[in-house]
């Protein structure tokens, strides 16, 4: 038996599929949810969602959101997802070096400039973060399917 799992972001849908469990960042901790889960809404943290069917584990990055729990279905609805395959570590780092600089320049706090630095630099170290806490090399743009060894 299987829960179905769909997580969208503001602009896509990130993954659809059956899962055997799908492993949340919830607001107070992380949760296993499996097939005929009671229902359940939580807000999430920024984190990774795993989804895991079989032997294969897919791994997604949320900055955040809801996750609504059905018996048969997990909706994540996040500010912001990618799976981690699709991380790129090089653009990670220019827009953490970017939003540094932009809250190094003095914004006003509370403005909606110093907000939209603070949250791309919290994107920013959670995809790098999430890089380096999955030994994942970045020689282009994507990564490349075998680990570094770091």
């Amino acid at each position: 038996m299987t829960i179905r799992c769909e997580i969208v972001s503001q602009d896509r849908s990130v993954f659809e599929g059956d899962a055997d469990i799908v492993t949340i960042p919830g607001h107070d901790g992380e949760m296993g949810v499996l097939p005929n889960h009671a229902p359940l809404l939580s807000t999430l943290r920024p984190g990774v969602v795993k989804v895991k069917q079989g032997a294969q584990e897919s791994l997604f990055t949320v900055t955040g959101g809801l996750a609504e729990i059905q018996p048969d279905i997990v909706t994540i609805l996040a500010d912001a997802a990618e799976n981690i395959e699709e991380i790129d570590v090089a653009r990670a780092e220019r827009a953490k070096r970017e939003a540094e600089q932009r809250l190094a320049e003095g914004l006003p706090r509370g403005t909606e400039a110093f907000l939209a630095a603070e949250a791309a630099l919290a994107r920013s170290n959670l995809r790098l973060d999430i890089a380096r806490r999955f030994g994942r090399a970045n020689r282009h743009s994507r990564f490349p399917t075998q680990s570094s060894g770091e």
